[in-house]
């Protein structure tokens, strides 16, 4: 071929490759270009191996703080832990602390705090027993709809080999949380949708600190404990694992304190609600009652409330509780009901209650706690002056002034009594500590007193 016509092909082609090729700067950006790609691929991949080494090497379990093992584990990395070796030592320190306080007031006055520091937010390296474990701890950027919470999670991370470890894990952190509430009963109160303790884990009460009136206690404890013991039993029948009581009577005579002290004896915690609260709602004590924290007794006080609003509308509205009759018979036995649950009810106007709530399967065992009867008060003055009158003489003459006062009398037809209660008795003791004396003195003051409004 000749050279123009050579010429005239070159000229009629679109691009000149070898041209471009010549050419320094398009080479030098082809290059880089191409040298951008293959680093892009290769950062890719490795990503790539890297997740599919974690995936087949590593094993990650994600704890929400709804979960209730969630404070455990909290607690069991706030453990100290010592270590020997130089890596772990160096490796496993925790330098990001947050701190929970919780107050409490003595009876002198003065409030005692406590703070429970625990690894704060951000990632942790602890060493447990053979095993590494890294821990994350983040606050999620989404938030609870009713109380505007941002969500948190724990995430524990561990080699694949080692994925047994968590159930120790797990085992030790309930351990460390059932020995920091022995000998405890803690008491939870609703706060929004949630169940969170109400203050620090109480002291047990010991039940021989309540005295109720012969065999009503004794009844209560041995119908409590047979109904723990026949799960299987209410299984096989199929019968819903529920008990329910109903304690009534006048204020002081005991029912909170009984049930607290009931609750010590089962080693159970209580979960308190009071109907007659600002916000309680059907939809929230159905919801309430399906999540109750694991082994506990819950408390309805005041379940009167729940038909018949007791007080007129105040300056702000308010009116009585917003439980209706038929949303606390359904979150009783209803649909929604949850099981494996021992529910107390307890009311001072029983004559208020309706019948259909106190029907058997809802309440199993109503029991009346009232006025203080001479066998409570014989009692009581053998727990607080028993050491300073052991053959009971200054008791008997005690008992023999109630009697002239009247307050063990039984009412008759057309005939109006005065009785006392159990805590006014108490009070009285209290206030004379260390004077059987005075106490018999100031019996008088056990007469409830007549509350007249002031003339205009």
């Amino acid at each position: 071929m000749t050279e123009p016509t050579r010429s005239a092909a070159g000229a009629g082609s679109l691009i000149d490759i070898n041209g471009l090729l010549e050419n320094p700067v398009f080479a030098g950006g082809f290059g880089l270009a191409s040298l951008g790609a293959i680093l892009a691929f290769a950062r890719r991949g490795a990503l790539s191996a890297a997740g599919l080494m974690r995936r087949r090497l590593l094993v990650n379990v994600e704890i929400s703080r709804t979960d209730p093992s969630y404070p455990w584990l909290l607690a069991w990395l706030s453990e100290p832990r010592p270590q020997t070796s130089f890596l772990a030592k160096r490796l496993t320190r925790i330098n990001k602390l947050s701190v929970t306080t919780s107050t409490s007031t003595t009876p002198n006055g003065p409030t005692e705090a406590s703070f429970f520091l625990q690894p704060g937010y951000g990632r942790h390296i602890v060493k447990y027993k053979h095993a590494y474990i890294a821990v994350s701890r983040e606050k999620q950027s989404t938030a609870k709809t009713n109380t505007g919470e941002p969500h948190e999670t724990l995430e524990l991370t561990t080699l694949y080999a080692h994925r047994h470890i968590f159930e120790d894990v797990f085992t030790e952190a309930r351990g460390l949380a059932l020995q920091a509430n022995e000998g405890k009963t803690v008491v939870y109160s609703v706060r929004n949708f949630d169940w969170v303790p109400l203050g620090v884990p109480r002291r047990k009460r010991p039940l021989a600190s309540v005295i109720l009136d012969q065999g009503i206690k004794e009844g209560i404890v041995d119908d409590a404990r047979d109904f723990l013991a026949r799960r299987q039993w209410y299984d096989d029948r199929g019968i819903p694992y529920r008990r329910g009581y109903l304690l009534y009577g006048p204020p002081g005579s005991g029912k909170s304190s009984f049930i607290q002290a009931l609750a010590g004896e089962l080693d159970y915690s209580v979960a308190m609600i009071n109907l007659s609260e600002i916000g309680v709602t059907d939809d929230k004590l159905a919801f309430l009652l399906t999540k109750l924290p694991e082994r506990s007794i819950v408390l309805l006080e005041d379940a009167d409330s729940a038909f018949v609003n007791r007080r007129r509308r105040d300056a702000d509205g308010y009116s009585g509780g917003a439980v209706t009759f038929s949303g606390l018979l359904n979150a009783l036995d209803g649909l929604a009901a949850g099981e494996e649950r021992i529910a107390f009810l307890t009311t001072n106007h029983i004559e208020l209650l309706d019948p259909a709530l106190i029907r058997p399967g809802r309440v199993d065992m109503m029991v009346r706690i009232g006025e203080a009867t001479r066998y409570q008060a014989a009692q009581m003055w053998e727990r607080f002056y028993g050491d300073v009158d052991p053959e009971g003489i200054v008791r008997e003459r005690f008992l023999s002034r109630l009697d002239e006062l009247g307050l063990f009398l039984e009412p008759s037809e057309g005939v109006t009594s005065v009785r006392t209660s159990t805590a006014a008795i108490q009070g009285l003791f209290l206030f004379n500590k260390n004077d059987p004396e005075g106490a018999i003195k100031m019996a008088e003051g056990l007469i409830p007193p007549k509350l007249e409004a002031e003339p205009n």
